[in-house]
């Protein structure tokens, strides 16, 4: 049975010349849906709707690179050999957390520069970036990449899984756990319980810090699993280490601002700034 499994095609369209991934297509959809979502909140908190659009244009090229800086660094034992291959992003090689590192940057020094609140936009972005993760892992997933250890056809029967996903599951003769569908579905679940709390009107800045608590907490057991990891020593995973410090750090900042009077304002308040 398994000799006649055959992936799916991770090309959607065949032009000659040129090829478009299924992996472009999905991430693109995830931004767009994630662009949307976040420009019809900021109407409603008095924003101008496009202000996701201008920061867009310098957070998406920024992430990539940083995304690629920060893969390159920990995989430095290979790329100081070849430094002609830095450039080829296209042949693989980012990582999430260098993306998110350059994205919160990007937003802080654009929020300065515009006036307005940081903690505001971050709020209202939070459940559009957990979205656009969600989406963006079924990348992975057309891909066969981003999976975890081996399992048997028998596991992935039991979770009940559509056969599309089983089957492509099946790689070089091996299955393996679809940890994109994990970490996919902690993701939406977490797009839920952010949208939810908008109505607790939580302190400014707590909806971004939920977003970092809950994606790191996801991401540490979903790396435990993972088989492609970047490894900070011979037993540590980079991203689990930073999924830590990321709860901790974000704890003690709602703790920190809580105290200091930082977080007075609240999420449904009117106020630009």
């Amino acid at each position: 049975m398994e000799e006649n499994i055959k992936p799916l095609n991770p090309i959607a369209l065949d032009l000659g010349p040129i090829e478009v991934h299924w992996y472009g297509i999905i991430i693109g959809t995830g931004l767009a849906l994630a662009l949307w979502m976040a420009m019809r909140e900021s109407e409603r908190r008095n924003l101008q709707k496009e202000i996701f659009a201008d920061l867009m244009l310098w957070a998406i090229p920024i992430a990539i690179i940083s995304a690629r800086i920060y893969y390159v660094i920990f995989e430095w034992h290979y790329y100081k050999d070849h430094l002609s291959q830095i450039p080829q992003i296209w042949e693989g090689g980012i990582a999430i957390h260098g993306a998110l590192i350059g994205s919160v940057i990007t937003t802080y020094i654009f929020t300065k520069r515009k006036g307005v609140s940081f903690w505001k936009l971050a709020d209202i972005a939070a459940p559009s970036i957990i979205l656009g993760q969600a989406i963006g892992r079924w990348g992975n997933f057309m891909n066969q990449e981003a999976h975890g250890g081996e399992v048997t056809r028998a596991f992935l029967e039991n979770l009940h899984l559509p056969q599309f996903i089983i089957n492509q599951m099946y790689i070089n003769g091996t299955y393996y756990h679809p940890t994109f569908l994990y970490e996919s579905l902690w993701d939406f679940a977490g797009v839920i319980l952010l949208l939810a709390l908008r109505k607790v009107n939580l302190r400014r800045g707590e909806s971004f810090l939920t977003y970092v608590i809950w994606y790191s907490i996801g991401r540490f057991f979903v790396e435990g699993m993972r088989t492609d990891s970047l490894m900070l020593t011979e037993y540590l995973r980079m991203a689990q280490m930073i999924s830590i410090f990321l709860v901790v750090f974000a704890i003690v900042l709602i703790i920190f601002r809580r105290k200091t009077g930082l977080a007075d304002k609240h999420y449904l308040d009117p106020s630009n700034n």
